[in-house]
């Protein structure tokens, strides 16, 4: 009996699998002929052409890559079209600043004489636009000149003080009735406070002797002095000269002054920079320019009735700078001031420009020389 109703259950499961496989079978083999019934009946999706094509639509003519423009002046964007794509519009920036915009097939534009207002190296761009297209940009560089040939000034000397030869100068401020002198060279830098009248040294801080020290300025009671190559510059108590603080900076450092409520530095080129006190961080820059070419080797500085005065290094000039725009109003010309046979100012430089604002008077000296100079600018 239990051997009969064994067999019954083999051949009920003979019978039950082959039709469970037959279903599975049937069933995707229905469901694989109505997807691809629906595939076949798909319209087929046409291709279409890149949403975005690139031409070249446009060359600019004018100005040419470096050409030499004038300060104030209206600068003239000449462009030459090609025909197959005409751009539907044409965007202009100059140094930075967005001039104006093309349309409906003009190809000339003027940058307005207002944006045209700082010297220097300035970048003109244009970009092309056409719908389905990639905009297509051309840049290029231009140089602002100044707009007016600078004036040569001459001087009289109204008074002649002592000055220590041991002092190579390179910062120079009076305050409050006495100078202050950053002066140079490794193992000799120092910061001092001198009596005008007998050139003593009333305080004095040295620096480390692997410095370099450069100019100085005097803002909110403190005094801001410089390293040449070191990238470091110093905050001092204006009374006690103890150190407050230290800054860096990405440049030289050379000349540096106070302007309002900011400082200007120089590095030996022809750019000035703006700083916050506060961090020391630059905030804008000038490039110095004159009517023909770039003025650079700018030095020690003072801030003189709304200009920013410059020794040129290895000249006997001093640059008269207009800080809204960079350019040159004049050029005060001192040669012959340091009188002496016996004393070489080849190597020992005019440098150190100082300004008592109360009384009107402006003070100049040099490296290592053993005078300094009250002086009158003569036209």
């Amino acid at each position: 009996m239990d051997k009969k109703i064994k067999m019954m259950k083999k051949c009920h499961n003979c019978i039950i699998y082959p039709l469970l496989i037959l279903f599975v079978a049937w069933f995707f083999s229905c469901s694989g002929r109505s997807n691809k019934k629906d595939v076949e009946n798909e319209p087929v999706k046409e291709l279409s052409e890149p949403e975005e094509m690139a031409a070249e639509m446009i060359k600019l003519v004018a100005p040419p890559e470096n050409a030499e423009l004038k300060l104030n002046e209206k600068i003239k964007i000449v462009l030459e079209p090609d025909a197959r794509v005409l751009p539907d519009s044409v965007r202009i920036w100059f140094d930075g600043k967005d001039a104006g915009v093309i349309r409906n097939n003009i190809w000339e534009y003027e940058i307005p004489s207002s944006l045209n207002s700082k010297t220097g190296k300035k970048a003109i761009k244009v970009v092309a636009y056409k719908r389905r297209y990639r905009s297509q940009t051309i840049s290029r560089f231009v140089t602002i000149l100044s707009d007016v040939a600078p004036r040569r000034n001459g001087y009289r000397v109204i008074n002649v003080y002592p000055h220590d030869r041991e002092a190579f100068t390179q910062g120079l401020v009076y305050y409050g009735g006495y100078l202050y002198e950053g002066t140079g060279q490794e193992t000799r830098s120092n910061l001092r406070k001198v009596n005008l009248v007998t050139g003593e040294v009333l305080n004095q801080h040295n620096l480390d002797s692997k410095l370099f020290g450069e100019g100085i300025a005097i803002f909110d009671g403190k005094i801001y002095q410089l390293t040449w190559q070191s990238k470091v510059g110093f905050v001092y108590d204006l009374e006690s000269f103890r150190m407050l603080n230290r800054f860096y900076y990405q440049t030289e450092g050379w000349g540096l002054t106070t302007m309002d409520d900011k400082l200007v530095m120089s590095d030996g080129s022809n750019i000035l920079y703006i700083i916050d006190p506060a961090m020391f961080l630059p905030v804008a820059q000038l490039e110095v320019y004159d009517n023909k070419s770039m003025v650079k080797d700018l030095n020690e500085l003072e801030y003189i009735k709304g200009e920013i005065w410059a020794n040129i290094w290895m000249t006997d000039l001093i640059a008269r700078i207009d800080p809204a725009s960079g350019k040159v109003l004049a050029y005060i010309d001192l040669k012959g001031i340091m009188n002496d046979p016996s004393f070489d100012t080849a190597s020992n430089v005019l440098n150190g420009i100082a300004y008592d604002s109360e009384n009107d008077r402006i003070f100049v000296t040099g490296k290592n020389w053993p005078k300094l100079f009250e002086i009158k600018v003569t036209e």
